[in-house]
């Protein structure tokens, strides 16, 4: 991956949407050269799928739930029922298996407290867990899908 393919993911990590020959004349190519360069990136699997991101507010899951998991369970089967029945729950936007004294990390969007209730519950329900602890969002300082690409080779 050389420059020109970094400024290419820049740019595409801003606004996918974008044509074709807008994003080569911001990264300094003709159109055709770009477009095989973009295709090129995807077939890699560097570029997984382009997406729209929704504003939360206006999809009514203004509040941010941070939720940490611990569980006194660690076999393979406990694991796979867990990630199977989380995964299925909808305001549950991301899900990391994590490393220390937390076993999983959970970010959950929804409307409101009463709404992220709901959510817990049907949380506790799904497996045995030891402990659930969640934390509210009070404000949004930074918040990007965009990854660095200074480090892609």
């Amino acid at each position: 991956m050389d420059e020109i393919d970094r400024r290419i993911l820049r740019v595409l990590q801003v606004a996918a949407d974008l044509p074709v020959a807008e994003i080569a004349e911001k990264v300094g190519l003709s159109a055709s050269p770009c477009w095989r360069r973009i295709q090129k990136l995807e077939a890699e699997g560097v570029i997984e799928r382009r997406v729209a991101l929704l504003d939360p507010e206006k999809m009514n899951v203004g509040v941010t739930v941070f939720v940490a998991i611990r569980t006194s369970q660690h076999d393979e089967q406990w694991l796979r029922d867990f990630a199977e029945r989380v995964t299925r729950i909808p305001e549950v936007v991301e899900l990391y298996r994590m490393s220390g004294e937390i076993d999983y990390m959970m970010r959950v969007v929804v409307p409101d407290i009463k709404a992220y209730d709901t959510v817990y519950k049907r949380l506790i329900a799904a497996v045995p867990l030891f402990d659930v602890s969640s934390s509210f969002a009070m404000e949004t300082l930074k918040y990007t899908t965009a990854l660095p690409v200074d480090y892609a080779t």
